[in-house]
């Protein structure tokens, strides 16, 4: 199958939170290449910015966000540019 993947759900691969065993079960079928996951090419950002908001709120302690940030890409989904999809992500949504 075919996923889009939100830096929410790849954020659960590295920290602790509810459905987090469903997300690296995700994410371990990925890397065996049972699924294809997509992201928006502003990914990173949007993984980096949720682990220095961890860092800020004690939840990973401070300076563990660049290592985590490496851990989740490590194995990256297949990016796209997301301008050209917007208008139809906003009418989706």
């Amino acid at each position: 199958m075919r996923y889009v993947l939100d830096s929410n759900i790849s954020l659960k691969w590295v920290l602790t939170e509810v459905d987090s065993d469903k997300a690296r079960l995700l994410r371990g079928e990925f890397q065996n290449g049972v699924h294809a996951l997509l992201a928006p090419d502003v990914f990173p950002v949007e993984v980096a910015h949720g682990l220095a908001k961890a860092e800020r709120r004690g939840v990973i302690p401070q300076g563990d966000a660049d290592r985590l940030l490496t851990n989740v890409l490590s194995s990256p989904p297949r990016f796209h540019p997301y301008l050209p999809l917007l208008k139809r992500a906003l009418d989706i949504a």
